[in-house]
C-alpha cells in the first residue's frame, strides 16, 4: 500500500522508538497475541518459518492479523492511503477503462478495502453487477456497511467461472513472498524467521529449486550481499484467476517494476516495506498485526503467467499514463466545472499525486489482461454471493 508522504524509519531501534507514535493500549494487546501466536509455530516446526508464513500469520491470522483484526487502516488516520482515498479522480477515470471490457458478471474486486474505490466505480460506471471478493471478515462488514444500498454482492472464493472484468487494485503486493539473500560465499538462502532475544530475527534456510531457477539469470550480476524477493504466490493467485476468466479482463493495478529493474544489481535490499501510522519502515517485526507489510511485484513475472494461461496482455502502463490515456483531464474539469476554489485545489492536489514521478506515477503501474472466447456458460456468482 503507498503511504501518504510516508516518513522513513530506519532499523536503529533508538531511532525507531523515538519517531514512531505509540499505539493504544488494545492495539498493543493484540500485536502481543499475534506475537505470542507466531512464536509458537516457530517453536512447533523447529525453531523457524519460512519469511513467507510469517507475513501471512501477521496479515491474516484470524482474529489477529493486519486486515482482519478490526483496526482503521486506510486514509490519513490509518497507515497508509490509496488512489481512491484521496478523492474520486481515480475511479472515475478508471470507470472510463472499465467501461468498455464489461461482460454479463459485471465487475469483480478483488480486497476492495474500505470501499472508496467500489463506491467511486459504481457512480461512474452504468449499471452493472458488482460483486466483491473480501477474505477479511471486519472488512466485509464496513464495506456492507458502506455499499450494501448500492446493490453489491460480497463473495468469499473465487467464482467457478467468470464473464466481465476482475479488478485488483492494491491487492497483491499484500500477498506474500518469497523472500531470498546471495551471501558473501555466493550461496542463495531463503529468508525465514525465528526467535531471538528481543523478539524475532532472520533465519537463512536452504533456497528450493523454484527459486533457484527462477533467480538463476540474476545471480552472477548480484553483489554480495544481496536481498531480494520472488511472489510465486502472486503469480498462482493470477493462473488461478486466468483459468476462471472466460471472457473479459482482469486490471492489476501496483508498485512494481520490470524484472530487469526489480532485480538490477544497485537493489541490493529488495522492496519489502512495513507501513506504520503513515511511517515508512525497513523493519517487518515492529508490533507484529500493526504495521501493513508490502513488497513490488515483478510484472514481467505476471505477464508471463498470464500469456501461458491463455490471456493476452492487453496493455502495460505506469499509473500516470494510463490515467491521462483514459481521460483524467475530462474527469479532472467533470469534477471542478461547478466547485469553489478549495475543491478545485484539492481536486488539483489529488491530480499531481496521481501523476507525479516523485509520487504515484511512476511507481505505480496497470496491467490488463484480457481474454476473448465466448462465454460458455453464466457465471456461477449468484450461487455463492451474499447481498
Amino acid at each position: 500500500m503507498s503511504p501518504d508522504r510516508p516518513v522513513f524509519v530506519t532499523h536503529s531501534a533508538g531511532v525507531r522508538k523515538a519517531a514512531l507514535p505509540p499505539p493504544d493500549p488494545e492495539a498493543l494487546a493484540l500485536s502481543r497475541e499475534l506475537s505470542a501466536s507466531i512464536a509458537a509455530e516457530i517453536k512447533a516446526q523447529g525453531g523457524a518459518i519460512s519469511f513467507r508464513r510469517y507475513m501471512d500469520l501477521a496479515l491474516y491470522a484470524p482474529g489477529l492479523g493486519y486486515y482482519v483484526a478490526g483496526q482503521q487502516r486506510f486514509g490519513p488516520g490509518g497507515d497508509f492511503v490509496t488512489a481512491p482515498e484521496m478523492g474520486g479522480l481515480f475511479g472515475a477515470t478508471l470507470a472510463r477503462a472499465i467501461a468498455p471490457l464489461l461482460g454479463p458478471d459485471g465487475l469483480l474486486e478483488f480486497g476492495a478495502g474500505s470501499g472508496a474505490l467500489a463506491a467511486q466505480l459504481l457512480a461512474a460506471l452504468p449499471p452493472t453487477p458488482y460483486t466483491i471478493l473480501e477474505i477479511s471478515p471486519d472488512l466485509a462488514e464496513r464495506q456492507r456497511q458502506r455499499l450494501a444500498a448500492l446493490g453489491v454482492r460480497w463473495l468469499s472464493a473465487l467464482p467457478e467461472c467468470w464473464c466481465g472484468v476482475v479488478l485488483a487494485n492494491e491487492v497483491l503486493d499484500a500477498i506474500a513472498p518469497h523472500l531470498v539473500e546471495l551471501d558473501e560465499e555466493g550461496v542463495l538462502w531463503e529468508l525465514g524467521v525465528a526467535l531471538g532475544p528481543e523478539g524475532f530475527v532472520w533465519r537463512r534456510l536452504p533456497a528450493g529449486d523454484a527459486l533457484q531457477q527462477r533467480l538463476a539469470p540474476y545471480l552472477p550480476h548480484w553483489p554480495r550481499p544481496y536481498r531480494s524477493e520472488v511472489n510465486l504466490a502472486a503469480e498462482a493467485w493470477l493462473r488461478d484467476v486466468a483459468g476462471r476468466l472466460e471472457k473479459g479482463a482482469i486490471i492489476l493495478i501496483d508498485y512494481g517494476h520490470r524484472a530487469a529493474e526489480y532485480y538490477h544489481p544497485q537493489r541490493t535490499m529488495g522492496t519489502l516495506r512495513a507501513y506504520y501510522r503513515q511511517h515508512w519502515l525497513e523493519d517487518p517485526f515492529y508490533l507484529p498485526g500493526l504495521c501493513d507489510l508490502t513488497a513490488h511485484l515483478d510484472f514481467d513475472a505476471l505477464q508471463s503467467v498470464a500469456v501461458a494461461a491463455g490471456l493476452q496482455v492487453r496493455s502495460y502502463d505506469p499509473l500516470a499514463r494510463f490515467l491521462i490515456a483514459n481521460g483524467l483531464a475530462e474527469a479532472f474539469s467533470a469534477a471542478s466545472a461547478n466547485a469553489d476554489l478549495l475543491t478545485r485545489m484539492q481536486l488539483a492536489n489529488e491530480a499531481k499525486r496521481l501523476t507525479l514521478p516523485q509520487e504515484m506515477g511512476e511507481s505505480f503501474k496497470v496491467l490488463i489482461l484480457s481474454k476473448e472466447s465466448p462465454c460458455r456458460s453464466p457465471s456461477t456468482a449468484s450461487k455463492t454471493a451474499t447481498p
